[in-house]
């Protein structure tokens, strides 16, 4: 790993511990083992910092989704999928995506540096709520009406049923991170969420046949 990668990683490790502002540039090079000027070679600031995570986090996340076999990035491209998708491949969707969220060190680091942060930050704030929120239910809102039109779901608001859909997930991901001891547990009660989800809203003929 190079100089810049550790930074990187020894600041989230940081950030994730005390928080974003009770971090100094200073205290992020020393746990790189370098000093602060060195530090400055490579990055600007501590926001220079911060933004470089921020944009390492997509790009990990970007490039694991393409190793799932269902995307989840673009809801016109991925209601081809989920129309004919089955009850156990939803729930092996949900599984990979929670075990990645919860096991990868950067993504796992980056989620609770933001969960701290939410209520320092205005702008962070607004970022989580973005990153963790909307941007979820904007893209489940979207395909759940796609898959309406599509006959797949039955006719309620895509935006409960997004809701609905996501509620869950966010809270056993949110439990697993202060509870790591009841990831089995979370895990196991998110495939029975998905399961009831798909049982209670799904209508096509192939789906019925498959459930």
């Amino acid at each position: 790993m190079d100089t810049k990668q550790r930074i990187l990683l020894e600041a989230l490790r940081l950030f994730s511990k005390r928080g974003y502002d009770a971090i100094s540039v200073e205290q992020i090079a020393s746990a790189v083992g370098i000093k602060a000027p060195s530090l400055y070679k490579h990055y600007k600031s501590k926001k220079d910092i911060f933004d470089a995570i921020f944009e390492d986090t997509a790009k990990r996340y970007e490039e694991f989704i393409q190793t799932i076999s269902i995307p989840v990035t673009d809801s016109k491209q991925d209601v081809v999928v989920f129309e004919n998708i089955t009850a156990e491949d939803l729930v092996q969707k949900v599984k990979s995506l929670i075990e990645y969220s919860l096991h990868d060190e950067y993504i796992s680091k980056f989620r609770k540096m933001m969960t701290i942060e939410q209520f320092r930050s205005p702008e962070l704030s607004k970022l989580y709520s973005d990153r963790y929120v909307n941007q979820i239910q904007n893209y489940h809102t979207d395909l759940f009406t796609k898959m309406i039109e599509a006959g797949v779901l039955k006719k309620e608001d895509p935006c409960i049923l997004a809701m609905v859909y996501d509620a869950p997930i966010l809270v056993m991901l949110s439990e697993c991170d202060r509870h790591p001891e009841k990831e089995e547990e979370c895990i196991k009660k998110l495939e029975d969420h998905v399961r009831l989800f798909y049982r209670t809203y799904s209508c096509s003929k192939t789906h019925k046949t498959q459930s």
